[in-house]
């Protein structure tokens, strides 16, 4: 395992890397026998820098990182304490990390989803957030990968995030979980369909024509009907016979 050591506005003497060396190996071959790397920070802290914090970041394969902090007024004591942190969480996970080393080399790259990690200022300039641009101060690729719950909330113990972005291995949707105020844990699924909930339409009013004064309403066209109409008969009239004209009249036409 690599490792390397280093001191932020302090020095990290050669007794003190030996001793960081031997309990980091020690507890690599103890828990895990996988990790790949190892970065411990040593850095002054505390009004007057009376403290000492340590920071240990070990990397577990190619994705899992456990990591510990931990603050005494002397830097053994300070690695002891974090080594011990990170050694608990170890031994709480130890036989869930090989099964999960064991499914990952079987299947090293299934279900990893490339994405890009940024870092936003938190500024509160109205005049620098005019743009969301202007919000990154930091940016990198990183990799979301596919995981039970129980793998994903190992992980987020073991990096002491307060939330873990992951795939569900069960449906490979995106789902989270994260480190709730009252100590317990959050979980965050959308389930195996993603559904969009549309808002109930709301019921239209009909319109109310108002009618105006002194004008009639239009007649609503009557509906054709698809019956055929009989013709109707007509009555028959009776002639009228001529009249014989009288012998009177004949009379006087003759006079």
């Amino acid at each position: 395992m690599q490792i390397t050591v280093q001191g932020k506005q302090m020095s990290v003497g050669d007794a003190l890397r030996t001793h960081v060396t031997n309990k980091l190996e020690e507890m690599n071959s103890k828990y895990f026998n996988h990790g790949t790397d190892a970065s411990i920070t040593f850095s002054k802290e505390g009004h007057g820098h009376g403290l000492v914090r340590t920071h240990i970041s070990v990397r577990i394969g190619s994705q899992i990182m456990v990591m510990a902090d931990a603050e005494e007024g002397d830097a053994y004591l300070s690695f002891d304490t974090a080594a011990e942190k990170a050694a608990k969480q170890l031994r709480r996970y130890k036989r869930r990390l090989r099964d999960h080393q064991d499914r990952l080399q079987r299947a090293p790259e299934k279900g990893i989803l490339a994405a890009r990690d940024y870092t936003l200022s938190s500024n509160d300039d109205e005049e620098e957030q005019v743009k969301d641009e202007s919000l990154v101060i930091a940016e990198m690729a990183t990799n979301i990968p596919t995981l039970t719950v129980s793998e994903a909330v190992m992980r987020l113990d073991l990096a002491h995030q307060n939330a873990f972005l992951f795939r569900s291995a069960k449906h490979g949707g995106i789902n989270m979980v994260y480190r709730r105020t009252d100590g317990n844990i959050g979980w965050v699924d959308p389930g195996d369909v993603a559904k969009v909930v549309k808002p109930a339409a709301t019921p239209v009013k009909k319109a109310v024509s108002k009618k105006k004064p002194g004008k009639k309403a239009p007649k609503k066209p009557v509906a054709k009907s698809n019956v055929k109409k009989l013709p109707v008969k007509k009555k028959a009239v009776a002639k009228k016979t001529p009249v014989k004209k009288t012998a009177a009249k004949k009379a006087k036409k003759r006079a």
